[in-house]
């Protein structure tokens, strides 16, 4: 399991994380709400995130089934990690709020089919596609 440091964008919420299966677990969604985020979001078990400072601070989104929750920070926006519908026993955490780590670091992220999710459709597909990013230019990344 990987360890990281990670933060919103103004600081407000700091925690650190442990991946399961560590920047290998990446993944996005096509539900309705992360169509709109855009995030990637790594895969962390319930007892794998530690807040350091502002947890109080977040906000929680829920919508739909009520069953997953979304956690952001009111003060910059910025998406830090949310309980999955699919598996309430992991977080999905936003890999750019990881220290040293963007979006742009995945050369390709599975896209999982969340627009007819598994609970719903256990005979529909898993995954839905594959999010590729070429780098034509690294400096800031």
């Amino acid at each position: 399991m990987d360890q990281y440091s990670a933060s919103c964008h103004c600081g407000a919420v700091t925690f650190d994380v442990t991946l399961k299966g560590g920047l290998g677990s990446a993944r996005r969604c096509t539900c309705s709400f992360c169509r709109m985020r855009g995030a990637v979001a790594l895969t962390a078990p319930l007892d794998g995130l530690r807040f350091t400072k502002g947890e109080t601070h977040l906000t929680r989104y829920q919508f739909n089934t009520r069953a997953a929750e979304h956690y952001f920070c009111p003060t910059c926006g910025i998406y830090t990690h949310h309980k999955r519908r699919s598996n309430p026993n992991e977080y999905g955490v936003n890999a750019a709020c990881l220290t040293g780590i963007s979006p742009f670091h995945f050369d390709e992220v599975i896209v999982n089919n969340g627009i007819t999710h598994p609970t719903d459709d256990p005979d529909a597909p898993d995954v839905a596609g594959i999010l590729r990013f070429e780098t034509l230019y690294k400096p800031g990344v």
